[in-house]
């Protein structure tokens, strides 16, 4: 390891080409939220700022840089729904992150079919092979150290759904590689997938 290090206070600025933070806290689970407007318009988008935060109950979470319609229409319908965004879907994923309208249909936008949810309305990906079903546990507004307020919301949602694609399941064991998943990563346009050569195991200590 290099004994030189770039060091910055991110209130200062990095003073590099691009933001390292995110490539650095990578690559990072994408949360591809869709959720439905007051009047009734689907709506479809990716946060990369997005994980899992607890078991049990099941809850998951991600942050929107701006009150976007997401979180809009999650205040409004307290749900949502996550899907899974795939090497296959990942073309797709990005055209839904397009900045449009709140009038317009990221589904249609994106050429993707809507599947129903089970125990709540809004809609899922068809072509997705796992999906979570979720309502709203709480919407914050994200403050600095200092307690100024940011432009940044957090949704907090509580899994009530899940639907998983049969072929996902190996001996009745979700199989994460199969699925082929992407993650965002560093750079303005980096990704990473999922694949059986990555996959090694390790036994927790007892």
């Amino acid at each position: 390891m290099s004994e030189a290090f770039h060091f910055y206070e991110p209130a200062r600025g990095h003073g590099l080409p691009h933001d390292p933070f995110k490539a650095i806290v990578a690559p990072r689970p994408i949360g591809w939220i869709s959720s439905v407007a007051e009047d009734g318009t689907y709506n479809l988008a990716p946060y990369s700022f997005f994980n899992a935060l607890n078991a049990a109950p099941p809850m998951i979470g991600f942050s929107s840089y701006g009150h976007k319609d997401s979180v809009s229409n999650i205040e409004q319908s307290g749900e949502f729904c996550w899907n899974l965004a795939t090497r296959e879907l990942a073309e797709a994923m990005n055209r839904s992150s397009a900045p449009v309208a709140p009038g317009v249909d990221e589904f249609e936008l994106a050429g993707l079919a809507t599947a129903p949810s089970r125990v709540i309305d809004a809609p899922r990906v068809a072509r997705t092979p796992v999906s979570f079903e979720c309502r709203l546990c709480h919407i914050l507004r994200l403050e600095s150290a200092d307690g100024t307020p940011t432009d940044n919301w957090l949704v907090i949602g509580e899994v009530v759904g899940v639907h998983i694609a049969q072929d996902m399941l190996v001996d009745g064991i979700y199989d994460t590689a199969r699925a082929e998943p992407i993650m965002r990563a560093g750079g303005p346009a980096d990704y990473f997938s999922v694949s059986e050569a990555q996959r090694f195991r390790m036994q927790r200590p007892e």
